[in-house]
């Protein structure tokens, strides 16, 4: 018995060493799970922070399209840019806009709508063929056409006929709209004229694919996704592309989802 106190003894100092070294290395182990979490908590609230980048220090640009309306003297530069960000630049007379949309908050494909000045036309086509049948007289008339009392009728109805031309040009538009999709405010609108849709339907299926891919991006919260929504809103008026009406709607909007969900 005397034997085994004495060998039980003998081994007391290591085990106290033993114990006080492993309570030495838990603070540290502790110490580092929690540098841990602290830093997955920091990148965690930084990926929450929305960077729209640059329109001109794009890091990629996927497709761009240029529309210029001579007539109404507009032009409008469209640029995908860094997978779900959308460069926009117009320019009307003297007024010039450029800004950046995220995808990500875009309801979907444009709304394209054409107007077409049938009156104005209609009127282009009977002046025209008033004109024609005027210059016709004058040709099979026996009197010379410098001559001929018809003349001034006729160069009447040829300018009449040209400037009725020049409105129902300029009359005939075509529209592109982009909404926001909760807030339902007009982030894009732009009116041109002729060519206009057909060259934004060369453009759709690429914007289509980037719309996808920003759609899957979105934050899955609802409430999360008004919140940003919200926060774009207030950065495009900012930028003077919303104005304080359309801006008070939008967010009138998005508070009543909000309260529904």
């Amino acid at each position: 018995m005397g034997k085994a106190l004495a060998r039980v003894q003998g081994h007391l100092p290591g085990i106290v060493t033993r114990l006080r070294d492993r309570g030495r290395r838990k603070p540290a182990r502790w110490g580092v799970r929690l540098a841990a979490v602290a830093a997955t908590e920091h990148i965690v609230l930084e990926s929450d922070a929305r960077e729209v980048p640059s329109p001109r220090a794009a890091r990629r640009v996927h497709a761009h399209l240029e529309i210029r309306s001579r007539l109404r003297r507009r032009v409008l530069q469209l640029r995908l840019i860094d997978y779900y960000f959308l460069a926009v630049r117009s320019r009307a007379r003297s007024t010039e806009l450029e800004y950046v949309l995220d995808l990500r908050f875009v309801s979907g494909l444009p709304q394209l709508s054409r107007h077409i000045a049938w009156r104005w036309i209609a009127a282009s086509l009977v002046l025209s063929a008033l004109a024609l049948a005027t210059a016709a007289w004058i040709g099979y008339s026996a009197t010379p056409w410098w001559t001929h009392p018809a003349l001034g009728p006729c160069a009447a109805l040829v300018g009449a006929s040209a400037l009725t031309t020049l409105i129902a040009a300029y009359r005939t538009t075509g529209t592109m709209r982009l909404l926001s999709t909760h807030g339902e405010a007009r982030l894009l609108e732009f009116t041109g004229g002729l060519g206009t849709l057909r060259a934004i339907r060369r453009f759709m299926p690429k914007l289509a694919a980037h719309l996808h891919l920003a759609a899957a991006a979105r934050w899955p919260a609802k409430a999360d996704q008004l919140r940003h929504e919200m926060r774009e809103h207030q950065r495009l008026r900012q930028l003077g592309v919303l104005t304080e009406v359309d801006y008070e709607a939008s967010k009138g909007r998005i508070l009543a989802q909000h309260d529904r969900s």
